[in-house]
Formats: structure tokens, sequence, C-alpha cells
């Protein structure tokens, strides 16, 4: 198979499409995230400070060479050739960060709802899990669900009552 045969197929194959989409929803999504933090928290947060825009904190850590300080903004800053630690943007990253988290959490959850209640509708409802173990009622140990013998104690146990199916039930 040649280079641009093999190369289609790559690119073709339904997980790369839907990761290229993936990731591209989710660089939609990082921006109003961004743009949320940015433009409608952090402004009152600063304020609240005593800054007039958050993203503006920094500290100076060498003077510039075209202006010497003070310097109103990172901007002003870098323009005059200093350098800064732009703890502020830091901040701001970080908390886009939490809400791009807690929301992503949420929609898998939401996705996940959704796929188990389509699942079902699909199947039917799943017949309950048999337990693994079960307690002893005279000694207390843990023993396997379906002994009718306790192997700690010796005391004879009851079999465990399983649900009839539905081919028994309905003959």
């Amino acid at each position: 198979m040649g280079f641009s045969k093999e190369f289609k197929k790559f690119v073709m194959r339904g997980n790369l499409v839907d990761l290229a989409i993936g990731f591209t929803v989710g660089a939609a999504f990082t921006t109003v995230a961004k743009s949320l933090v940015n433009d409608i928290l952090m402004p009152p947060i600063g304020l609240l400070v005593g800054r007039v825009d958050f993203k503006d904190m920094f500290v100076v850590l060498r003077k510039g060479t075209e202006q010497l300080p003070p310097y109103t903004t990172i901007d002003d800053a870098q323009a005059a050739g200093a350098i800064t630690l732009n703890y502020g943007q830091f901040i701001n990253n970080c908390i886009a960060l939490v809400i791009v988290a807690v929301v992503m959490f949420a929609v898998i959850k939401i996705v996940n709802r959704v796929d188990d209640a389509m699942e079902e509708e699909i199947d039917g409802p799943k017949p309950p899990e048999e337990p693994s173990d079960k307690k002893c009622p005279f000694c207390r140990s843990n023993i396997a669900f379906r002994a009718t013998r306790c192997p700690q104690c010796t005391s004879q146990l009851e079999p465990p009552v399983t649900e009839p199916t539905a081919a028994v039930a309905d003959g």
C-alpha cells in the first residue's frame, strides 16, 4: 500500500475525526472559559483587591532599559524591556482551568447518564447482580454467597433465594 493510501486511511478513521472534532470544540470552549474569567469574573475580584485590572498584577524582576518604573500594565513593562513575573495572568489561567474542568466533568456526567439510559432503553433493564459473599448468621464470618455450609462454624445454611427468570415465570 502506498504512503498516500495509508495516510488517507489513517486520516479517515472514525477515532481520529472524533478526536479532531473534540479538540476543536475544546479549544473553542477554552476560549469562552478564558473570556468568562478575564472579562466577567476577574474585574470585580480585581476591584475588591484594589486593582483596576487583575490580569495586570505583576512583579518587576528587572527594570527596563527603554523606560524606568513604575509600570502600570504588563504591556508597558514589556514595551520598556522589563522582565516581569505575571502572577495575575497565572491566577486567571488557573481559574479558567478549574472552570473548564468542572464544566467538562458535568458534560461527561450528563453524556454517561444519557448513554446509560439509551442502553437500558435498547437492551432493557439490567438484571440485579448477585453478590460475591454474605455473612454467616451464626458466626458472622464472610462466606461465599452460594455456600450452604459455613466453612468457619460448619453451620448448615439456607440456599440463597434467586429470582425466577422470565422463561420460568411465564411457563
